[in-house]
């Protein structure tokens, strides 16, 4: 796993989404690090972190960010969400603050979180990977984007930034949809310790904000927003919107002495 710190301030990681890497970030960063000390992870099999032997799963990445880093502000977009929610959970001293960025405690639809996406979704990309793993990621992408105002350039530069830190390990993409297909964080919700911040594009068609409004009423202290006009990817068609939202709750974390 690969860690790049830069900038100033107050610690926050930054956790990036299923065959992205922290490089997707760099807008949100442009704008944070003249006031915060980003820590942007490359997860394992990601960007700079492709070779590492850490696996994709909650509990080791989590530890192995949490033994390198201070104690911080933890945000995490879509699949990172679930990274940064597993590290608010089980170390509570070290996540000051967690932000869930179009992230869900449950991606997948069930009988009890109906807001989730179709399991066959899931079992389609897996499938997928295993065909045509290139083929797979353009759709994934294609979906990321849908419903934002400024689809074509989403697009774009999320299927730029795949490979622009090599292309990600196949093996890690399947282990990847697992995590998002099975994991279910929402019983540890109710015993966060910490505020959250749960920011939701209102044309995600991955994450349904429903979804993310549901989560947050589970959440003590928890705060939601929602970008109109943007999909999965707020980030990159509203970063001056995401900043000032991720602003607005590093200051309410900080006065409430999180």
């Amino acid at each position: 796993m690969h860690i790049e710190t830069t900038g100033q301030g107050p610690d926050l990681v930054l956790v990036h989404g299923w065959a992205m890497h922290a490089g997707v970030f760099s807008a949100l960063a442009g704008r944070l690090a003249g006031r915060y000390t980003l820590h942007l992870v490359d997860l394992p099999g990601h960007g700079h972190g492709r070779n590492s032997a850490l696996p994709l799963a909650l509990e080791p990445v989590v530890e192995a960010i949490v033994a390198r880093v201070p104690r911080a502000l933890w945000a995490g977009w879509s699949l990172g969400g679930l990274f940064a929610l597993h590290a608010a959970a089980t170390r509570p001293d070290a996540v000051r603050g967690l932000a869930m960025l179009c992230a869900s405690p449950r991606f997948v639809r069930g009988e009890d979180w109906p807001l989730g996406m179709s399991p066959e979704i899931f079992r389609g990309f897996a499938l997928g990977l295993r065909s045509d793993w290139r083929a797979t990621l353009e759709r994934f992408i294609a979906l990321e984007a849908f419903g934002s105002d400024d689809a074509r350039r989403e697009m774009r530069v999320l299927r730029d930034e795949v490979f622009a830190r090599g292309e990600p390990a196949a093996h890690v993409l399947a282990d990847g949809l697992g995590l998002l297909e099975t994991v279910d964080l929402r019983p540890a919700l109710p015993g966060l310790r910490m505020p959250s911040l749960w920011l939701a594009g209102r044309r995600d068609r991955l994450v349904d904000p429903r979804a993310m409004r549901a989560a947050a009423a589970l959440a003590p202290g928890a705060d939601v927003v929602v970008v109109e006009h943007a999909g999965h990817a707020p980030f990159l068609t509203h970063a001056d919107v995401v900043a000032d939202a991720l602003d607005r709750f590093a200051a309410a974390a900080a006065e409430g002495g999180a």
